[in-house]
């Protein structure tokens, strides 16, 4: 494959409601993968933000972890056990391989995830599909199947497994949101960045108002076993669901980890009763 794939749109409703930007070209530091960017509601107001000054390494929407075997795939410093957050030379990729099937709504490829010589630590097959389900809402899906090699266990951590206190972790499907102040999170049963940081529940949603002013929601669901999320509203806009929040996630030799996330992308704000309701309609 020669140069630089083109960003993919993904269509819902016959509008472009986001971007996927397969081959980045990044500073190795910034953690380089496929991310979706800008994602925008069905009325067009802009839901992710991508290289914010604050943490450049945020990507839009993507899939990344600070530790897969000692390398670092989310950018930014290190977490160190017993040192802290320290720049090192420890900067993988996650790098397109292969188009795979690609129509309006919907997006399939492979990918390898590898360190900073270009070892594979796993492969990848990732599928993504984007509907339009009412004249306010989409639907972004997001498939994934990370493979290990067949020599070796694939080991992957966050900086709060790596030691750091306070529910530091993050890695796995992120999305970096942007709004125009401090955003409200909430589940069915609870409510605020402290109480749902780190909490299992079965749907997450975001409501906050983006730069333009156009009022949004963003409802997530879609943790696996020993997954939680990891949850930022104050010192910026983010929601992940976080592969090792507070114990490493392990694949076997040879082994396969299958994840599935949705996120409902809506004009307007929601309350609870109007989330559930929504999440409900799921088949």
């Amino acid at each position: 494959m020669s140069g630089t794939p083109e960003p993919v749109r993904l269509l819902a409703g016959g509008a472009e409601v986001a971007r996927y930007v397969i081959g980045p070209t990044l500073d190795a530091r910034h953690g380089p993968r496929p991310y979706l960017h800008p994602v925008r509601t069905l009325g067009g107001t802009v839901v992710t933000d991508a290289l914010p000054a604050d943490h450049v390494w945020h990507l839009g929407a993507s899939l990344a972890v600070q530790d897969v075997n000692g390398s670092n795939l989310w950018g930014g410093r290190t977490y160190v056990r017993d040192v802290g957050y320290t720049w090192r030379d420890d900067h993988g990729v996650i790098a397109h391989t292969g188009e795979v099937e690609r129509s309006p709504g919907g997006y399939v490829h492979d990918l390898q995830w590898r360190d900073r010589a270009g070892g594979v630590l796993l492969t990848e097959r990732r599928w993504l599909a984007a509907s339009a389900l009412t004249p306010d809402v989409w639907r972004l899906d997001l498939e994934t199947v990370l493979v290990a090699p067949d020599d070796r266990e694939v080991r992957l951590g966050s900086p709060a497994t790596n030691g750091r206190p306070g529910g530091a972790g993050y890695g796995g499907f992120f999305w970096r949101a942007v709004a125009d102040g401090e955003p409200e999170v909430f589940t069915a049963d609870a409510a605020g960045e402290a109480t749902v940081n780190g909490s299992a529940a079965p749907w997450l949603a975001l409501t906050g108002v983006g730069p333009g002013g156009g009022a949004y929601t963003l409802v997530f669901a879609g943790l696996g076993r020993g997954d939680r999320w990891f949850v930022r509203t104050a010192m910026y806009p983010g929601v992940c669901v976080a592969f090792a929040f507070d114990r490493p996630a392990v694949l076997p030799v040879g082994g396969s980890r299958h994840g599935r996330y949705r996120v409902w992308v809506v004009d307007g704000t929601l309350d609870r009763n109007g989330v559930a309701g929504l999440v409900a309609m799921v088949p």
